[in-house]
């Protein structure tokens, strides 16, 4: 087919059709765009070099094309970050400058021409003109507007135009490019520019202007009203719609009810800073980007843009605030509490909420009713049915001194009233025609709000001004009222624009929308194109809420002539604060939202609107209890203090949660604290309104130079001195808080926190929040009351919080509270303070107030005071004591009140405290021997010779500062580091060893949530550390919400306080005076919880607990029998401390000095050591039992002995031969009295030689094996002490070839000194004094070093020869345990046999407290400077180690024991340090035979379980002496309940073991000992629990009681286990016992009868022979018939004793092995059985199942105590089966507390005697037994 040919015609159509529709395609591209382009063909961009962070956004409106960009002039640049503009303005968009600047009398102006260029929307102005301003030397003023056309600017009520000259002295300079136009403002101290608009080009078209600024920062602060969640603005890309909207907060980049411009830029850490205002109301939005810079897009007006400058972000706010207007001063009570409700439903509801938030006692100040109050919710009506007395609420609120707020809406119903009537404040509106207008002008846009359809007033008519007053005016009458809350003034409208729509215009529907919510502009609010007096709503949309606010204030001035009332709205303008307060608007209750509060709060505090808060608690949805909670404390603290919610959901209000619920209880103490600072914060009020400072300040503002703090926004500040922390999640307690550098108190203690420049935890459990008092601030306060009409009538005080200079300044402005005027004039009371040289100014500055309560300052609470106030002094009478006065002082947190001053308000007054050291603060400053006045004040101290109160010291310290301050403290979350120095002010004369160290180190570490190590060294030169290994974990376990305790170190001077996070008791405070560290002096004192300390040893003391009236104990390890403030064997640096609420820690010093502690009643305690370094331990408890379990498992658990260990044990020094213990075995056989083990002291050696047999002893061997196989055990004791005058002694030879010998100091030279050993060939005369002997007879000997791998081999093989003689095999000497003895070490000449050489160390600078003080430290010891080598090689002095010589022997002699036995068996040792008790036993030395040691062997048993040594007990019927039979009876009765049961006395004594007297003597010893092996299942469970658990076996009262403080003093009753209370005699003839029972339910052990009521001493009978024992309700005891031996015991049948609590429960456990194998808990062959009792049911449950004895033992008889009736009948299950059982059942009626079951366990009711050993016995093995009684 052929082409068609077109005709000419045709072709010229097709052209023009193809013309066409090109021109329609860009026509609809311009359409689409709203572009012009007819520059675009010939425009070609220049593209500027910048860094993305630089892009000014050419396609702010919509998603960015290439085509769109070339269309629109800019630069194309695609970026794989999204958020980057790709498109961005070239640099030849824009304008320039025509014709240069002109200078004008204001400043300057230009005319500016725009650049050829596209345009972005259309109708750009090619000509505008550009004037500036130099208003001030600090704020400049530039507006850009078109000379041609009159534009809107906004009408402001406070800011004028400016008719003055520019201003001189300027502190900025302005810099104009010409081409294109830009303004730079730098800064001319420096040179900074801080305001840069050449980042981008000024666009300025009809309904689109744009102005970029280049900021000098990236901290930007302001913009709003959105929700920023966080204070500092994210510059990253974001932007910021502004048009105020009816909009719930949420956390999407809403704009919300107000306008706010402007934003303040902090430059850098001087506190330089800049803010910047734009003076405009039309919809816009604010972007920032990284540069950092701000892009201001607005859609009208003008710009006209105002620039800030300050030396402090303070500073530029108060500019900006004086500039919009300073903000209104409230009235007092719009500072108390206030409650509301939307929809309370009645106001009988109302009246129930007032009142039952009086009856809680809440300070509670204002009530609000919101619309509901009104009748179809329509402005100036009540609801006659459900408010129909609402005229009278009023009166009814200030009946009790309290205010009614109501709510206010603008939109104004058109429908008539319930009842048909008109409403008459619409028609009196409709008649003055006072409502805003359609686009006609005339006619009323009508919209829908609340009461449904509704007009609006149009706020910037006076006319509508004038009826709005009326109207108020109008209700007033009808329904008084105390200020007005004013909402929905947005304007908000539920229908878009109006009933009728909007038309399509360009007002309606701009060429450029900004990113608000719903991208329309009408959106829930009224039509743009209507008409108000000011001009169009597109214009003044954003000023309806100020407008109606100007109102509101006319009407509030009209009611409440002279008065401030109250006014608060939602939408708010710059300078709205000169009128209203805001509030954040409909929250939600969320935590997200408790957050956000604060960055609103803050950046209203900029915007110049201080008195500003959140709904507290959250308005929409319900509220959980603990948000509440948590939102009740912060929102006390929010300058606008209001709990708010909606309809619908759940009520808030305080009270509502109960009257004592934690909630109210925690909303009181903190409201209360509020109502307290009022006065303070009343100030901060007055000095907003006078200077435009901030209120709610963020802390940045004052710590502007810690870059830390400028973006702190969960924390904020009261003017410049109190910090809040709140907490703002969820089930936390423990959050991070920051800081900054100053003196910071807890308010509620007044302790200083020592916490300054750092993030830290702070604990804050439910009821706590974080409340911090600045050093260098005073604060005014007022006694609080439930009404600010109450408080404003109570006495006024100050908190003075001392800076690190102990000076403080304050400010107090006071008026009556509600009178307008007072301040304009001066019709107030202001005061100045001023602290300083422990005086305070109270200067009066203004005082033209008559005060009509003529109230008084009467109290001051100085915080950080170093010491007491001992007299206060009026400086202005001549320093007049004020005798009047009540001086208190707490030394721990360092806090003086002083009451009754009655300091008459408007009067200037001065105030002197005089400081002094009261006398339980009085810290001994010269603790040495030989203090005399001139030795004392030659340290520098204060010499009193005081004797009213014994022993207190007469020279003492008088300053907390030691001369030492912590620098460079760094907290971290595993612990706390800082360097300690030593001020050359504060050295004294001294010698070289005593002479501080100047530089040392801090570290504190959390290891575990319960336990924290605090070390003080010397980091530049390494000291001795003790070498003994704790069990630590290799990093920090737990976390910093788990820990149970807070650390602070104390700068100036130095000092750690440790407190208890739970309660915030101190526990450890040691910024005291005495802190000093030298080479031979270390000295360091802390406070103390509580009087209740326990622990330190080993000393013979009177009472369990310590005396703290000023007494020093001595701790250093001597062969000192047990005797007042002698120190005796053991080192134990441990003590436990309880807190007066019955919290225990405990407190480890890992140092081996030789050293003193000394209690004093402050209560505090000093330790002073020889050596070392401070290393300290604490655990945290919080219960007795736990402290002792965490510090064994610090130090090492308890030895598990074998099952023979716990059986009686005889011992005797002075055996003549082997003869004579195998007469003692048969008879105690004879006898028939339970016995274990026989031991041999040094008489079975030859000559007191270790290692050797003595020929009277030849059959002993013969005898141990005799007694072995007839179930008996044998135990040797060795010394450590080596004789060196034999000419064959293996031992000695073998030691020299090994070097094994503690030598003199760099030499080969034994020190040789003198214990037991005799030398050969004498025959010792015992008639010859003892030191005539000891030089005559004693031989030479060397001591062992046990630190060295060496002696380690040594010894166990020597040991090992004696088990197995490789000489003479019938020598072999097969001991069971081994008892080490003399291993202090122990010498009979003081030092050596040649003395001493080096005094320094033998005689030290300072020698500790000890026995023979005077002879010093080598009294009956080695020299000081012995040499000994540790495992490493490493040398260390005997000066160092001599405490560790026990410690060092205990566990090689423990291993070679288990290596050569293969058994268990058993270590006792004399010499201990914390950790012994992992290897050895303990017996509490060479005691005795008196009455007194009975008791005080109780005590060292209890003090050894704190130890962590279990196996303890005391030489039963004493040591020394010859006892007597009642003491003797009396002891082994007591003695049977020792862990440790040996009856052990000396040689020249009498005999005393039980066979040594009569048969009644042997019947009490038989009977008690019975006891005690029947009780030995229950004895080796405990003995297990300690070893796994660290639990303890003889146990305090206080342990299981604590919370009974009669407990604390019990030391004459003593527990085993949690469950028998043994109630010895210890007093000659006594035939009574006044026992303790604590609060429980406890059963006589003989006869089972039930004893009460708990809680009381009782008389209890206890003749010869009776020893009282009484089981404890809730517990399950494990017993097993008796036998001589405990081979034999472990044979017979078990038994269970149930004894029932109140509630019919016990519970208990039996830990059963082979009890000899080592490691059989680790090696899991054992079985542990739990018991477990409820009601009717007995379950026995095997949970460990790992060892099957070879007896079969089975339990065979059940004894339930406390049941009420009989047992009719019995079943027995197995494993979940039946079984049949022939038990035999008793029950013993008259009691009605016991049941026995034979062969079966029983259920809990009734007692049950056995009739023999039939039935069906319950084997030991059972997975799971349960046995019911019906």
């Amino acid at each position: 087919m052929g082409k068609k040919k077109f005709s000419k015609l045709e072709i010229i159509f097709i052209v023009l059709f193809c013309l066409v529709v090109a021109v329609a395609c860009a026509l609809i591209g311009v359409l689409a765009t709203r572009e012009r382009v007819t520059e675009s063909s010939e425009f070609s961009p220049t593209c500027p070099s910048v860094t993305t962070a630089e892009r000014i956004d050419c396609i702010p409106d919509q998603v960015a094309s290439k085509g769109l960009c070339t269309l629109r002039g800019c630069c194309w640049s695609p970026q794989s970050d999204t958020s980057v503009p790709w498109c961005f303005f070239s640099t030849n968009h824009g304008y320039g400058v025509e014709g240069g600047l002109q200078t004008t009398t204001e400043g300057f102006q230009a005319t500016l021409t725009r650049l050829s260029s596209p345009s972005l929307f259309g109708n750009d102005i090619n000509t505008v003109l550009l004037t500036a301003q130099h208003q001030t030397p600090t704020r400049f003023r530039f507006k850009i507007t078109d000379p041609t056309t009159q534009r809107f600017e906004v009408p402001h009520e406070h800011i004028g135009a400016f008719s003055g000259q520019a201003a001189s002295n300027l502190k900025y300079n302005v810099d104009v490019q010409q081409n294109p136009f830009g303004i730079k403002v730098t800064r001319r101290s420096n040179g900074k520019v801080l305001f840069d608009t050449t980042i981008g080009p000024l666009v300025y078209a009809n309904q689109f202007l744009q102005l970029s600024i280049k900021l000098p920062s990236d901290n930007i602060y302001g913009i709003g009203e959105h929700v920023h969640k966080q204070y500092k603005h994210d510059v990253n890309w974001k932007t910021w719609p502004i048009f105020s909207r009816d909009v719930a907060p949420s956390g999407n980049m809403h704009n919300l009810y107000g306008v706010h411009t402007f934003f303040l830029c902090l430059e850098d850490n001087s506190g330089a800073s800049l803010g910047v205002f734009l003076m405009n109301s039309n919809a816009m939005e604010v972007s920032l980007q990284p540069a950092p810079a701000v892009t201001y897009r607005t859609i009208g007006g003008i710009l006209d843009f105002y620039i800030f400058l300050g030396d402090t972000p303070e500073e530029v706010v108060q500019e900006y605030v004086t500039f919009i207007g300073l903000p209104a001063l409230p009235s007092y009570w719009a500072l108390g509490f206030q409650l509301s409700r939307y929809d309370y439903g009645s106001l009988e509801e109302v009246k129930a909420v007032v009142d039952r938030n009086r009856a809680i006692e809440l300070p509670f100040d204002v009530q609000y009713t919101d619309i509901d109050y009104m009748e179809a919710r329509k402005d100036f009506t009540y609801d006659k049915v459900k408010f129909k007395d609402l005229p009278n609420f009023q009166a009814y609120m200030h009946q009790s001194g309290q205010k009614y707020i109501i709510i206010l809406d603008p939109a104004i119903s058109t429908e008539s009233l319930v009842d048909g009537s008109p409403y008459e404040a619409y028609e009196r509106g409709q008649s003055k025609k006072v409502w805003v207008n359609e686009s006609d002008g005339v006619t009323p846009l009508v919209g829908e709000v609340w009461p449904g359809k509704t007009v609006f007033p149009d706020f910037t008519n006076p006319d509508s001004t004038s009826w709005w007053v009326e109207e108020c005016r109008l209700f007033y009458q009808q329904v008084p009222y105390d200020g007005i809350w004013i909402d929905m003034n947005e304007v908000a409208s539920f229908v878009p624009g109006s009933i009728n729509g909007c038309e399509e215009n360009d007002l309606n529907y701009p060429p450029f929308t900004p990113h608000i919510l719903d991208r329309v502009l009408y959106s829930k609010t009224l039509c743009m194109d209507a008409v108000q007096k000011w001009g169009k709503q597109y214009d003044v949309h954003n000023l309806y809420g100020y407008s109606m606010t100007l109102s509101t204030q006319q009407a509030i001035e009209t009611l409440f002539p002279g008065k401030r009332s109250f006014l608060l709205s939602r939408s708010t303008f710059a300078g709205s604060g000169k009128y209203t307060g805001h509030w954040l608007g409909d929250n939600a209750a969320t935590w997200d939202h408790i957050k956000w509060a604060i960055p609103g709060m803050l950046e209203f505090g900029l915007f110049g609107i201080p008195y500003i808060g959140a709904d507290i608690c959250g308005f929409f949805e319900d509220v959980t209890e603990e948000l509440c909670r948590r939102w009740m404390q912060v929102g006390a603290f929010y300058p606008f203090s209001r709990n708010h919610n909606t309809e619908k959901c759940i009520p808030q209000d305080p009270a509502y949660y109960g009257a004592n619920s934690v909630l109210v209880n925690s909303s009181k103490h903190y409201l209360n604290i509020r109502y307290t600072l009022l006065p303070y914060l009343y100030t901060l009020f007055y000095k907003a309104h006078t200077q435009g400072a901030t209120v709610l300040r963020p802390v940045l503002h004052e710590f502007y130079a810690d870059e830390a703090t400028w973006s702190v926004d969960k924390q904020f500040l009261w003017g410049p001195g109190l910090l809040i922390t709140p907490v703002l999640d969820p089930g936390v307690d423990v959050i991070q808080a920051y800081f900054p550098d100053a003196v910071w108190y807890e308010y509620d203690s007044g302790a200083k926190t020592g916490l300054r420049k750092m993030w830290a935890s702070l604990y804050l459990p439910e009821d706590k929040m974080g409340l911090h008092l600045r050093g260098g601030y005073i604060f005014p306060f007022q006694k609080p009351s439930t009404t600010t009409v109450a408080s404003r009538k109570n006495p006024m005080g100050l908190i003075i919080a001392l800076d690190d200079n102990n000076e403080a300044t304050g400010e107090l402005f006071w008026d009556d509270g509600e009178s307008t005027g007072t301040v304009s004039s001066k019709s107030y009371i202001s005061y100045i303070f001023h602290v300083s040289n422990n005086v305070l100014h109270m200067s009066v500055t203004t005082n033209n107030y008559a005060e009509p309560n003529n109230l008084v300052f009467d109290e001051l609470r100085i915080l950080g005071l170093p010491q007491e106030p001992v007299a206060v002094a009026a400086v202005q009478y001549s320093d007049l004591l004020l005798s009047t006065v009540n001086i208190t002082y707490d030394p721990v947190n360092k806090v003086a009140l002083i009451q009754g001053l009655g300091l008459e308000l408007g009067k200037t007054h001065s105030i002197r405290w005089t400081l002094g050291t009261s006398v339980t603060e009085k810290f001994d400053c010269h603790p040495s021997l030989g203090a005399s006045k001139e030795s004392c004040e030659q340290l520098g101290c204060v010499w009193t010779e005081d004797t009213s109160t014994a022993d207190v010291p007469y020279c003492y310290y008088n300053s907390s500062d030691h001369g030492y301050s912590a620098d460079d403290i760094a907290y971290t979350s595993s612990g706390v580091t800082a360097n300690l120095t030593f001020s050359k002010n504060n050295l004294k004369a001294s010698e070289k060893s005593t002479s501080p160290i100047t530089t040392l180190r801090l570290e504190v570490k959390y290891h575990t949530n319960h336990m924290l190590q605090f070390k003080i060294y010397d980091y530049a030169n390494k000291r001795y550390e003790v070498p003994v290994p704790l069990n630590l974990p290799t990093a920090p376990e737990g976390t910093a919400e788990g820990r149970l305790y807070d650390v602070t170190v104390l700068d100036k001077p130095f000092g750690i306080q440790i407190r208890r996070r739970s309660t915030g008791a101190v526990i450890w405070d040691s910024q005291l005076p005495t802190f000093t560290f030298s080479d031979m002096f270390i000295q360091i004192s802390t406070r103390l919880a509580s009087q209740y300390l326990y622990g330190f040893g080993e000393t013979e003391h009177t009472m369990y607990r310590r005396d703290m009236n000023w007494h020093t104990w001595g701790m250093f390890t001597r062969d000192q029998p047990p005797g007042y403030k002698l120190n005796s064997y053991g080192f134990q640096p441990f003590y436990m401390s309880l807190e007066e609420d019955g919290n225990a820690h405990g407190v480890l010093l890992l140092n081996s000095n030789a050293m003193d502690v000394t209690f004093q009643p402050t209560p505090a305690l000093t330790y002073r050591t020889t050596g070392g370094i401070l290393d300290f331990y604490m655990v945290l408890g919080p219960t007795p039992e736990l402290v002792v379990q965490e510090y064994t498992g610090l130090i090492g658990r308890p030895v598990m002995p074998p099952y023979w260990g716990l059986g009686f044990q005889l011992c005797r020094y002075g055996y003549e031969n082997d003869t004579e213990i195998a007469t003692l075995v048969e008879d105690m056989k004879k006898a028939n009295i339970p016995y274990d083990i026989q031991y041999a002291d040094i008489d079975y050696m030859l000559r007191q030689l270790d290692f050797t047999l003595n020929p009277r002893f030849a059959g002993l061997p013969a005898l141990i094996q005799k007694i072995q196989q007839e179930g008996m055990r044998f135990i040797l004791i060795l010394d450590p002490a080596i004789s060196a005058n034999e000419t064959n002694y293996p031992a000695f030879t073998r030691g020299v070839e090994k070097d094994v010998f503690i030598k003199w100091p760099d030499t080969n030279d034994i020190i040789y000194a003198k214990v037991w050993p005799d030398f050969p060939n004498v025959v010792v005369n015992d008639s010859l004094d003892w030191d005539t002997q000891v030089e005559l007879y004693r031989a030479y000997v060397a001591f062992p070093d046990f630190f060295r791998n060496s002696t380690v081999e040594w010894w166990t093989r020597e040991i090992m020869e004696v088990y197995d003689n490789p000489h003479n095999a019938s020598q072999s000497l097969k001991f069971d345990g081994l008892w080490i003895d003399m291993n202090e070490p122990s010498s009979f000449v003081h030092g050596s046999v040649s003395g001493c050489r080096n005094q320094e160390l033998n005689f030290p600078p300072y020698v500790p407290q000890l026995g023979s003080r005077s002879e010093s430290l080598p009294f009956k010891t080695l020299c000081m400077e012995g040499q000994q080598y540790l495992p490493d090689g490493s040398p260390v002095r005997h000066y160092d180690v001599h405490n560790l010589y026990g410690w060092s022997q205990t566990k090689p002699t423990f291993d070679a024991l288990r290596s050569i036995t293969g058994e268990r068996g058993i270590v006792v040792t004399r010499s201990t340090y914390p950790s012994s008790g992992k290897w050895s036993g303990h017996w509490l030395g060479d005691n005795t035979a008196a009455w007194d040691q009975l008791d005080k062997s109780i005590i060292g048993m209890m003090e050894f379980s704190l130890f962590g040594i279990s196996y303890t007990g005391a030489d039963i019927c004493g040591f020394f002496g010859n006892s007597e039979y009642e003491l003797c009876a009396r002891w082994m009765e007591l003695g049977a309940f020792y862990p440790y049961s040996r009856n052990h006395n000396g040689e020249g004594a009498m005999r005393q073991d039980p066979v040594a007297w009569n048969s009644t003597f042997e019947e009490i010893s038989r009977k008690v000992l019975n006891i005690r092996y029947t009780l030995l299942p229950y004895l080796y469970t405990l003995m297990f629990d300690a070893n796994a658990h660290g639990s303890t076996v003889v146990r305090p009262l206080l342990h299981e009681f604590v919370e009974d403080k009669t407990t604390w003093e019990i030391y004459k009753q003593f527990l085993w286990g949690p469950a028998l209370l043994i109630s010895p005699v210890l007093e000659q003839g006594a035939t009574q016992v006044n026992a303790y029972f604590p609060d429980a339910l406890w059963y006589d052990y003989h006869t089972d009868e039930r004893v009460g009521p708990g809680g009381q001493f009782r008389d209890l009978p206890a003749p010869l022979g009776h020893i009282n024992l009484h089981i404890r309700g809730g517990y399950i005891l494990a017993q097993q018939s008796p036998a001589n031996t405990t081979v034999y015991s472990r044979r017979n049948p078990l038994a269970l004793t149930v004894a029932l609590n109140t509630s019919q429960v016990a519970e208990g456990h039996l830990y059963w092995d082979d009890g000899v194998r080592i490691d059989a808990y680790e090696d899991g062959v054992y079985l542990l059985t739990s018991f477990t009792a409820n009601k009717d049911v007995l379950e026995i449950k095997v949970l460990h199942g790992g060892y099957s004895d070879p007896n079969n033992l089975k339990f065979t008889e059940i004894k339930v105590l406390g049941v009420s009736g009989s047992v009719r009948e019995v079943t027995v299950s197995q494993d979940g089966d039946a079984v049949q059982s022939s038990h035999a059942v008793s029950y013993d009626s008259p009691n009605q507390v016991e049941q026995r079951l034979v062969g079966s366990l029983s259920r809990l009711l009734g007692t049950a005697r056995p009739s023999g050993e039939q039935g069906f016995p319950l084997p030991l093995t059972g997975n799971q037994i349960c046995v019911v009684l019906v």
